[in-house]
């Protein structure tokens, strides 16, 4: 790679690049072109994202700089253009807003203290920050920090731009095989996915357990579903489009719902009250459907949960006793109910998780570096499209699977610097 790049060495440097444009290995510029969101512009990606030319960062000790090649489409982008449920600004103060929270790219320049990378060194970037001088960053787990904070929603320095500032503890080696694109796009989503099912003990998935992941065809399904088979448990997917049963069968799945055969979803009626025994009719319904599937009277072990408001009365109904419903989003709502008495007569868990530490981030990692998860990449887009990207995702009109944008490798299909040199 390195030899690559001595290719454009001896062009004179620029203070600017044209995005897709390679400067010579190490040279930063002074400025860079980003996909910027500021606060008075918040409102959908068409409207709320703007390429601008900004400062390229500068770094701290402990920093790194990534050229970035290709970043990761999530949902925190559409949240952090709408302003909703909270503004980004409410965190950093800054007067701009870079989104992004997963890259691939190439190590550009390292701060003072940096021993573990190099320039030139091939990274994937994790999106967990945290100020690294507490007792849980030392010694306990840094996602329980005080500090703790996810770049690009909450850092305003995100992935939609040539340049990217992280922290040292951010980044992982690349799996080669990925283009860069598809190394781009799996982080956050399978780090998440991870933590949920290997990262809340006891209750950590083994062997022969059963989980029910909802939305099973989406980028944090479509991960879930690969951990389970990969470690030998069972995964039953649920998902809303019957076009999407075969895409979650390949990954493993041992069977699939289509939620629309099915009516319990929304808040938990009043107990005993009007619509209850219809409802639970229904809970039942679905239950069975699970035991067609685990065998008759075996319950889930985990419910993998991120819908929330629709769908967490029945994940806590129909998990077993003493097993977990583990959710890390609530992407229908976040006034989740359910009936306690399934929960405290059964014993039943209710664990939230968010995204994950360095060690768990580069478990999963290794994983793909092995070929055992695949990243599901199922759109690329140029980097003049991010905002239809987000508005895809946001009218839930995009692929089973993880989206990707291009930013410094221009075509897609390529798995090296010189293939990007070379167009």
């Amino acid at each position: 790679m390195a030899e690559a790049l001595a290719v454009v060495s001896g062009q004179p440097v620029k203070d600017l690049y044209e995005v897709g444009e390679i400067p010579p290995l190490g040279h930063v510029p002074r400025q860079m072109y980003a996909w910027v969101i500021r606060r008075e512009r918040h409102g959908e990606p068409e409207q709320s994202f703007q390429v601008e030319v900004v400062d390229t960062p500068t770094l701290d000790s402990h920093d790194v700089l990534v050229m970035v090649m290709a970043a990761g489409v999530n949902y925190n982008g559409i949240w952090a253009g709408l302003g909703l449920p909270v503004s980004p600004f409410d965190h950093h103060k800054a007067p701009y807003h870079i989104a992004g929270s997963d890259a691939a790219g190439i190590v550009w320049a390292v701060g003072s203290k940096v021993k573990r990378w190099k320039v030139g060194d091939e990274v994937v970037v994790h999106c967990n920050q945290d100020d690294g001088d507490d007792e849980e960053c030392n010694g306990g787990d840094p996602m329980f920090s005080p500090s703790q904070r996810i770049w690009g929603y909450e850092t305003p320095d995100g992935s939609f731009c040539q340049f990217t500032r992280v922290q040292a503890r951010q980044i992982m080696a690349r799996p080669r095989h990925l283009t860069w694109e598809e190394s781009a796009c799996y982080t956050l989503v399978l780090a998440t996915a991870y933590r949920m099912l290997f990262g809340h003990r006891p209750h950590v998935l083994r062997p022969g357990h059963n989980v029910l992941v909802w939305g099973a065809s989406g980028g944090l399904g479509s991960m879930a579903v690969q951990l389970c088979a990969t470690a030998g448990a069972n995964a039953i997917g649920v998902i809303s489009d019957e076009t999407k049963h075969d895409f979650v069968m390949s990954l493993g799945a041992k069977g699939v719902l289509n939620r629309k055969d099915f009516n319990c979803w929304g808040q938990l009626p009043k107990v005993n009250g009007e619509g209850f025994s219809d409802y639970m009719k229904e809970v039942r319904k679905f239950g069975k459907a699970i035991w067609d599937i685990t065998g008759k009277g075996t319950d889930v072990d985990f419910v993998f949960e991120h819908p929330g408001e629709q769908t967490f009365p029945v994940s806590c109904n129909v998990v077993k006793r003493g097993g977990m419903v583990v959710f890390c989003a609530g992407t229908t709502g976040f006034n989740l109910t359910f009936d306690a008495r399934f929960v405290w007569m059964r014993q039943k868990r209710i664990q939230g998780s968010h995204f994950a530490n360095l060690l768990q981030a580069s478990q999963a990692n290794q994983l793909v570096i092995e070929r055992r998860i695949d990243p599901c990449m199922s759109e690329v887009f140029p980097w003049e499209e991010i905002p239809r990207a987000h508005t895809k995702m946001l009218r839930n009109e995009h692929k089973p699977g993880n989206m990707a944008v291009l930013v410094q490798a221009k075509r897609p299909g390529r798995r090296t610097v010189e293939e990007c040199l070379h167009g």
